[in-house]
C-alpha cells in the first residue's frame, strides 16, 4: 500500500542530497560512512520501501520495481560522489552532480517516478 505522505518526504529527502553532496565537494568530508550511503535500506524512505508494509501485490507492481530500481541507483551514485569528494577528486564529483550528469539524471528519473507513483 502507497503512503503519498512517505513518499513526499522521500522526495524532500532525496533533494537535500544534492546540498550535502556539494558540501562534501567543498570541504572533502561527508557526515556518513560512504558505505552507508551507497546502500538504499538505510534512509527513512529505504526502510519504509524495504519494510513490510508492503504486501506481495504491492511489491509486483511497476510502480514499486521502477522506484526501487531508481531509488538503489540513486544510493549508489550519490556515494560515488560522496567517494570521489572525500578522495579530494573535485572535479569529477562535480562532473557527475551538475546538470546532465549521472547524478542529476537519475535524481530526477526518481523523483519523477515517485510522484507517478503517489498518483496512481
Amino acid at each position: 500500500m502507497i503512503n503519498k505522505e512517505e513518499i513526499d518526504k522521500a522526495i524532500a529527502a532525496h533533494g537535500m542530497w544534492k546540498t550535502r553532496l556539494k558540501q562534501a565537494i567543498d570541504t572533502g568530508e561527508i557526515d556518513l560512512p560512504v558505505e552507508t550511503i551507497r546502500t538504499d535500506d538505510h534512509c527513512v524512505f529505504g526502510k519504509w520501501l524495504n519494510g513490510p508494509t508492503h504486501t506481495t501485490v504491492d511489491k509486483a507492481s511497476d510502480h514499486y520495481k521502477t522506484v526501487k530500481q531508481l531509488h538503489a541507483e540513486f544510493h549508489k551514485i550519490a556515494a560515488r560522489v560522496a567517494e570521489l569528494a572525500v578522495a579530494g577528486h573535485k572535479k569529477e564529483a562535480v562532473k557527475i552532480i551538475s546538470l546532465g550528469g549521472e547524478y542529476a539524471s537519475v535524481s530526477a528519473k526518481l523523483t519523477a517516478a515517485m510522484k507517478e507513483w503517489k498518483k496512481s
